[in-house]
């Protein structure tokens, strides 16, 4: 089955075709579909609403399936924070590695055994004539000192530590990711969910 995958960040796309690879379902973003990305407002107050929002945008204007995502860190010192706005913390003018380095300040004062957080996302499978599917997957650990940078992953990736591999998510295996990350549960949660 064809679905609509509501993104055009690069970095998510190839991980969900990775985690999509062995499935019956054929990932195609709006482009590939000759469709119009749409601008999503992504104004919830939980990962689930924005990718249902997301979902529910994207079947009202192109009427198929359609996947979507949200997804961020939340950190425990900071209540939570960045959480659902994970892609816009510090301001709108910073890049991945601006996050970071805005992370990394804002927690400059906490001991490293106080910089627990997690990783969420949030997928949502609309299509028509059949209820709105929502799950989540997550991922534990920690928040580095430092970015240590790797071959894989994005965004938080460098400074997101994990204990059990003494290693950051950017140093993992794209394969180790996948089975561990928070897209991998919630993808495995997805396909037993259908």
């Amino acid at each position: 089955m064809d679905v609509v995958l509501a993104s055009t960040n690069a970095h998510k796309v190839a991980e969900f075709r990775r985690l999509f690879d062995d499935s019956t379902l054929r990932l195609r973003t709006p482009l590939e579909a000759g469709l119009t990305p749409l601008a999503v407002v992504e104004d919830g107050r939980t990962f689930a609403e924005n990718a249902a929002k997301k979902a529910l945008a994207y079947l009202q204007a192109y009427t198929m399936p359609v996947l979507a995502d949200d997804s961020g860190i939340s950190v425990d010192a900071l209540a939570g924070a960045p959480g659902i706005r994970s892609a816009r913390f510090g301001g709108p003018r910073l890049d991945d590695a601006g996050r970071v380095a805005y992370l990394l300040e804002q927690l400059a004062a906490i001991p490293p055994r106080e910089r627990g957080a997690h990783y969420t996302c949030a997928l949502a499978l609309a299509g028509p004539e059949q209820p709105l599917l929502i799950v989540h997957g997550f991922l534990y650990g920690m928040v580095a000192d430092a970015p240590v940078e790797g071959t894989t992953g994005f965004g938080y990736d460098p400074v997101f530590y994990l204990p059990g591999f003494d290693r950051t998510v950017s140093q993992i295996t794209p394969e180790q990711k996948d089975e561990t990350g928070h897209r991998g549960r919630a993808v495995r949660a997805f396909l037993h969910a259908l």
